[in-house]
């Protein structure tokens, strides 16, 4: 099972009891009494409002659903509902990257895979797809997930389907691959091991490429294995290797599983696009530039990008590495990160930086506080400006982001057009640092 011990803090999300149709900015929560220690801190506690949804947890009503498709939907209640809530209306574009697609596919491929212990199939025919993706998009509307949640993940019937993998067959799988290596590569899963030798990984990807070949294609050099360029072929195969691994685990643990796998791809990179920078090189572009003009311009430039999305400290690593490249390429020679003070919460959605941590992190539903889920505030991590061998961040060569020693309440998170409000509560601090 996966598990974290970052320092964390949780950012509620309320519904404005006084209009639901007005956008409120909490005001910060009250200071902890005097008498506790800093060293051990309260949580500060949100202020309670009417819930923003009704989870659909009553599976014996289902909404209309096709009829046509066999997934065990009832017993994957609890995923289900997950991913409903990772990809809760208002705020499913904006958590796209960090949780609702991660869970959204997760899910998915859960779901087929466990249905193959009673099919021996681990893909759906095309009909089966359409059918099946639009009964999951229904339950998961039905508890409040964004009524365009395939578009935001781009996940069509075809990701459903076994593609271009040419075995399903669960016993033909298994009698090809080495499932009792790849079963005790992927069983139990640490987080930050996997991501940085990546052993399950390796293990899906030699048994994806024994099915996507069946030894048929293979030749042999000196020695030396050489497998045809078929990338998307082994992809493919890769998909129904996951699923296979999917059905040997319960559903909640295959859930975290798959969530696990994904989260080690998703910190490799940076997700933001970055506009046209020429007004930033206009104001910083010379060694004699104006401070005062050339932070205006940057900061002005952070507020635009602010905009896009929730994203990790380790992915915020990696964009600021980005831009500083695209920065320098400009003729921007001097460390306007250092110059301006920009943080790597800055480069995360809203104004308040929150980011979210490494490992995955879901939405949380209560009913008396709402939605709210984990974010890991470094607010005095400086962004760190590349120099010539600056490279991708990755959990294999860098560390999350240094924890802060002290965290005080922070003031509301705006997403801008949200009709909701946020209110961020200190929860606790847990002084362990995963990547050393």
């Amino acid at each position: 099972m996966f598990d974290a011990g970052l320092h964390d803090t949780h950012c509620s999300i309320v519904k404005d009891a006084a209009s639901p149709n007005s956008l409120e900015i909490e005001s910060d929560a009250p200071s902890p009494s005097p008498e506790v220690s800093p060293k051990d801190p309260q949580p500060f506690l949100p202020i309670l409002a009417p819930s923003p949804m009704l989870p659909f947890t009553n599976y014996s009503n289902l909404p209309a659903l096709s009829g046509l498709c066999e997934l065990n939907f009832s017993a994957a209640g609890n995923i289900l509902s997950t991913a409903a809530f990772d990809c809760w209306d208002p705020i499913a574009p904006y958590l796209a990257n960090v949780a609702c697609c991660p869970q959204l596919h997760a899910t998915v491929e859960t779901l087929i895979g466990h249905s193959g212990i009673s099919s021996g199939k681990l893909s759906l025919n095309l009909t089966q797809a359409t059918s099946c993706l639009s009964d999951i998009e229904a339950i998961l509307v039905s508890q409040g997930a964004n009524r365009n949640i395939r578009n935001i993940c781009s996940i069509y019937p075809s990701n459903l389907t076994k593609a271009s993998c040419p075995i399903i067959d669960v016993n033909e799988i298994e009698r090809i691959i080495n499932f009792s290596r790849l079963y005790a590569a992927c069983k139990d899963v640490d987080p930050v091991d996997e991501c940085c030798n990546q052993v399950c990984q390796q293990a899906i990807l030699d048994a994806a490429e024994k099915i996507a070949t069946n030894d048929r294609d293979r030749v042999s050099l000196n020695g030396i294995t050489i497998l045809p360029a078929k990338s998307s072929l082994i992809d493919d195969c890769r998909d129904i290797i996951i699923r296979w691994l999917a059905s040997k685990l319960d559903l909640s643990s295959s859930n975290v599983f798959l969530r696990g796998l994904s989260q080690c791809s998703i910190n490799t990179v940076c997700p933001l696009g970055f506009p046209d920078i020429k007004n930033v090189t206009k104001e910083c572009g010379n060694t004699k530039s104006n401070r005062t003009s050339c932070c205006k311009a940057m900061r002005s430039y952070m507020s635009a990008t602010q905009e896009q999305s929730f994203i990790t400290n380790l992915q915020a690593t990696n964009c600021a590495t980005l831009l500083g490249k695209k920065l320098q390429t400009a003729n921007i020679s001097q460390n306007v990160y250092a110059l301006c003070h920009i943080k790597l919460k800055d480069f995360s959605l809203q104004d308040s930086g929150c980011l979210f941590p490494s490992l995955p992190s879901d939405v949380k539903y209560d009913q008396n506080t709402g939605i709210s889920f984990i974010c890991d505030l470094n607010d005095n991590v400086e962004a760190s400006w590349p120099n010539a061998s600056s490279l991708p961040a990755s959990t294999s060569s860098s560390q999350i982001p240094a924890i802060p020693k002290a965290t005080s309440a922070q003031s509301g998170i705006y997403i801008k057009g949200m009709k909701y409000s946020f209110l961020v509560m200190f929860c606790s601090l847990l002084l362990l640092n995963l990547l050393t």
